[in-house]
């Protein structure tokens, strides 16, 4: 029997993620892309950045509500608190996220979040910043009446690996306790001493990378990105990421497309 060769996925763009404003708070976008249409990057619906003083959380009401997809927040550095509308009834439930730790919420038929602080962060961050990840991933149209839910991961529950220079943490794929509506692979990617690293990316998984720290090439084709930047995965079986500077970190977040046209109405996904 002859063994088949991997096929190495290109990075076929590179784009600087854009800035904007949220609740009047600054907010890098790398999703929605002004150059990928979603059906690039499908189940992948938005991808914000942000780095906030607690103290700008201060007073600040960020409850709202969201509808018919996945809402997975993810903390870099720093601690705050979530609310979400999980509890019985409808009932607002608080979580604590410091540093490492994965919010999934699953807003289904529809569910109020909000971005918040408690006492206790002020009290010991002493105005500490605070960074994290938000990235929606879509439901399937039959999904979308689902119940709410949400589930809290403490660092210590997200699998940890090495492979060649990397260490990856498993937010979404195996051993990791956060399902999804579709299959999926989303990793923290993180070179300490620089190098390379190549991860296995099912051929049927359409996705990107999106840069934290350091720079690299990536891809087959080499191509050189740098923090606040997002790289289209072209199609393949793996994914080389090579000539990573020290401290080089990233997320790589690929899943199998619904092929669906979702409607987008903001923080509603129909």
């Amino acid at each position: 029997m002859t063994q088949q060769l991997a096929t190495g996925r290109d990075a076929v763009l590179v784009e600087d993620a854009a800035l904007i404003r949220m609740m009047g708070f600054p907010v890098l976008e790398a999703l929605p892309s002004r150059a990928v249409p979603y059906t690039e990057v499908d189940p992948f619906i938005l991808v914000h950045e942000s780095r906030l003083r607690l103290s700008d959380l201060a007073g600040v009401d960020t409850r709202h509500p969201h509808r018919g997809f996945d809402n997975l927040w993810y903390v870099l550095d720093g601690s705050v608190s979530t609310g979400h509308s999980t509890g019985p009834g409808g009932a607002m439930e608080r979580a604590r996220l410091s540093a490492g730790a994965l919010l999934a919420l699953r807003t289904g038929r529809g569910a109020w979040h909000a971005e918040a602080i408690g006492a206790d962060e002020l009290e010991e961050g002493e105005d500490a910043e605070f960074r994290g990840v938000l990235f929606w991933v879509n439901l399937a149209r039959k999904d979308k009446q689902a119940e709410p839910s949400a589930l809290v991961v403490e660092p210590e529950q997200i699998p940890v690996r090495q492979e060649g220079d990397a260490t990856i943490r498993v937010l979404v794929g195996e051993g990791s306790p956060v399902r999804l509506g579709t299959p999926a692979l989303i990793l923290d990617v993180e070179l300490p001493d620089g190098g390379e690293v190549t991860t296995t990316v099912p051929p049927e998984f359409q996705g990107f990378a999106y840069v934290l720290e350091g720079e690299a090439e990536f891809g087959a084709n080499r191509r050189r990105a740098r923090p606040r930047q997002l790289v289209l995965l072209g199609r393949g079986d793996e994914f080389r990421v090579t000539d990573a500077s020290p401290g080089t970190r990233y997320l790589l977040m690929a899943g199998k497309p619904y092929g669906e046209a979702p409607l987008f109405n903001g923080p509603y996904v129909d």
